[in-house]
């Protein structure tokens, strides 16, 4: 069964007119079917206005289609209320966004475990302050830093971490709940080319230890260190073609280290 199964999804938008005037519908979504199965690492494509972001919103279980159905790792959500809609957000999405939306005066540790404590809350139970449920908190957010190469920065502040390191911290975040997908929603758009280049290796690295990945991007150069690239167009979902000539961020990196080294050597 796919992790993320899409059949006919609409999205309309009504926009009430002037005085007098009937009120316009913007089809943002047209019919939209996408699946993507367990360990899949995807990328959504398209130019302004193709209807990206509101496929994100409703992968990400933050709009409901008009039409169509959604099915989220057996979970039907296109009829779920708001109290699902948060389990289901806290419980099967790791959300990555452009701007880390880290807490400032939080460690990285403690940012990483601020989706236990919602996790907590959506069950209805108040926050066990006991020793055992805060080591075990503790526990799996160590683990998830581990996993993205940030043991070491565990008690530093966002301020003392660079972009890269950010945006490591927050994809940690997005983890530690063991979601059924990652929805990368630009991930490298404020990250200069090295660091965009060592995220979308951790993404890959990710990948290939299972994690599901969905990346929102305008970036083809990007697009290429996925499995799979859907296309959207005028809110029609116009091409879904695998990545035949996948390229290694890791190989890239290296590279790109080289020839800025070489460089600097001639400066």
């Amino acid at each position: 069964m796919p992790v993320i199964e899409m059949r006919g999804i609409k999205r309309e938008y009504r926009m009430e007119g002037k005085k007098n005037e009937e009120s316009v519908v913007v089809r943002a979504l047209r019919g939209v079917d996408f699946f993507a199965e367990a360990g899949e690492f995807v990328s959504v494509m398209g130019p302004s206005g193709s209807g990206k972001s509101t496929l994100m919103n409703i992968l990400g279980c933050l709009d409901k289609p008009s039409a169509g159905t959604y099915t989220l790792d057996g979970i039907e959500t296109s009829s779920s209320n708001s109290d699902t809609f948060a389990f289901i957000r806290n419980r099967k999405i790791g959300f990555v966004f452009q701007s880390f939306n880290l807490l400032a005066r939080t460690t990285a540790l403690e940012n990483v475990e601020l989706p236990l404590f919602y996790r907590q809350k959506d069950r209805g139970e108040k926050r066990n302050k006991s020793k055992s449920e805060a080591g075990a908190r503790k526990e799996k957010a160590v683990k998830a830093l581990k996993e993205v190469g940030l043991d070491e920065r565990m008690d530093h502040f966002p301020s003392q971490l660079s972009g890269g390191q950010q945006q490591r911290v927050a994809i940690a975040r997005a983890m530690v709940n063991d979601p059924a997908f990652i929805l990368a929603d630009e991930p490298t758009g404020n990250l200069d080319t090295g660091m965009t280049l060592e995220i979308m290796g951790l993404f890959q690295q990710l990948n290939d230890m299972g994690k599901t990945i969905i990346m929102v991007t305008h970036e083809p150069e990007l697009a290429v260190y996925t499995k799979r690239i859907i296309t959207l167009r005028d809110g029609c979902l116009v091409s879904d073609v695998k990545v035949e000539e996948r390229r290694s961020a890791a190989q890239d990196l290296s590279q790109w280290k080289n020839d800025h080294s070489l460089l600097a050597e001639g400066a």
